[in-house]
């Protein structure tokens, strides 16, 4: 059978499935959070808790992909994930208590957990430097594209009946409909390779040699690249204690912050309770959720255009520009808010602020995460930035419906308060990236690992070859 021109295309999207039920499995929640407060009779408390759980299951789910991606390899611990996928969809379809609802949400976040660092660990170790912004990118344009096709899935199983059925069986189906892509994602992985970086740390050289030969269909050229793979791996352990010690303390300091301040720009405050925003600005039911769509759809689109500047322009002016309007975004939200403007405005103010996002914040911060760290502590570093990331992602969710239901707060600040907050946040991360942060488009794995050896403000010079 003919290959394609290139196989990492088609390896990558079949990782990326790994994204598509990460954003499918975090964003079923906004469409079915307001039929489950009713169902289950939740406080506010309770709905944090509802729209959060699964992030419980995400932080031991991300610390423990490090260590499952370093023994096992990256294709296994993605099927590990596609399993707990399918286990949670048809376990949060079934509950009569919300204790086993949550129970199966969290089973779930551990498989978002270990889906989120591995899809973009294994997309980046298996393409050529020249793309693989745009490949990894590939994983966040996944996620975004399960978080739409989830708006659409929870608009349309809401349409099947009226509130009363969507209170208690509508929301089921929302959650039951996940097991489809789990499916497909699971089969999918049988028919991709595993990473030629984890083979080379394992020593099996038949396999990575053969793995590179199909990647580059080319063997002196794969023989390059086996070589300088090689080279770093037996050049001096980076031993893990060594990441406490400059430099790469540093890195893995800056790793952490970003991904804190990720969330903290409060992107999924939109996308879990972005229904409820629009309900309390005056929207119905139907209308939240068709606002939520249009959400969804331009976060979609301007992932598309990150794709094709994220290897063009560079990380850092995408990052730095991006969150910049993030900013802007979020103080005009807070403001829209406070004077109560009108769904209209809010709506706006949202859909700049996503856009924004997703040319930066969004997936650039996956393409960064799987850049910046050494070879042999990879997964691990990678695990335990992913692992704040969603300490920060559950403190947010768990802390906006109290602070949105917070009396003094409301009559201070009319419900702006918490848009102004993560616009603060997002000035900390631009500030951060700005001094921290280097150039890392169309290096090496390699090549990055020595600038942060070298200590030089960019990455050296040299051809491409990985």
């Amino acid at each position: 059978m003919k290959q394609s021109k290139d196989p990492t295309l088609r390896i990558s999207l079949f990782a990326a499935l790994g994204g598509l039920l990460f954003g499918y499995d975090t964003a079923v929640i906004s469409g079915a959070i307001g039929f489950l407060e009713s169902h289950f009779s939740l406080s506010t408390a309770g709905v944090g808790w509802a729209a959060s759980c699964a992030l419980v299951g995400c932080v031991p789910g991300a610390l423990s992909a490090g260590w499952l991606n370093q023994a096992f390899g990256r294709r296994a611990t993605l099927m590990l994930s596609a399993v707990l996928f399918l286990i949670s969809a048809i376990g949060t379809a079934i509950p009569q208590e919300f204790s086993t609802f949550v129970i199966f949400r969290i089973l779930g976040g551990i498989g978002v957990g270990i889906a989120s660092f591995s899809s973009p660990l294994y997309i980046a170790e298996i393409t050529p430097s020249a793309k693989r912004g745009n490949r990894v990118t590939l994983n966040q344009f996944a996620i975004i594209s399960g978080m739409l096709v989830v708006y659409f899935v929870n608009y349309f199983i809401a349409l099947q009946g009226n509130e009363e059925w969507n209170t208690s069986t509508g929301w089921r189906w929302m959650f039951a409909s996940e097991s489809f892509p789990a499916l497909v994602f699971l089969a999918g992985l049988f028919f991709i390779p595993e990473s030629p970086r984890w083979l080379a740390i394992k020593g099996r050289e038949k396999r990575l040699m053969d793995t590179l030969t199909f990647i580059y269909r080319d063997q002196a050229h794969a023989e390059k690249v086996r070589e300088e793979i090689l080279k770093t791996l037996h050049e001096k352990s980076v031993s893990f204690s060594s990441m406490l010690k400059q430099p790469w303390r540093k890195v893995l300091l800056f790793g952490i912050a970003f991904a804190i301040l990720q969330q903290a720009s409060g992107i999924n405050v939109f996308l879990y309770y972005g229904p409820e925003i629009f309900k309390q600005l005056g929207s119905n039911t139907d209308s939240a959720l068709l606002q939520t769509i249009i959400l969804g759809a331009v976060n979609m689109g301007f992932t598309v255009v990150a794709l094709r500047l994220v290897d063009r322009v560079g990380r850092r002016p995408l990052l730095i520009y991006g969150i910049s309007g993030m900013i802007v975004s979020l103080t005009a939200m807070g403001f829209a808010t406070y004077n109560q403007w009108g769904g209209l405005i809010a709506l706006v103010c949202m859909l700049c602020y996503i856009a924004c996002f997703a040319t930066s914040m969004g997936p650039v911060f996956w393409v960064v995460l799987s850049e910046i760290f050494p070879n042999k502590l990879r997964s691990h570093a990678a695990a335990i930035a992913t692992f704040f990331l969603w300490m920060a992602n559950f403190a947010v969710s768990q802390t906006f419906p109290m602070l949105n239901g917070n009396d003094w707060l409301i009559r201070t600040f009319n419900r702006a308060f918490p848009f102004w907050f993560y616009a603060l946040m997002c000035l900390v991360a631009v500030v951060m990236i700005y001094r921290i942060l280097p150039e890392t488009k169309g290096k090496t794995l390699e090549q990055i690992e020595g600038h942060w050896n070298a200590g030089r403000k960019q990455p050296p010079e040299r051809r491409e070859i990985s």
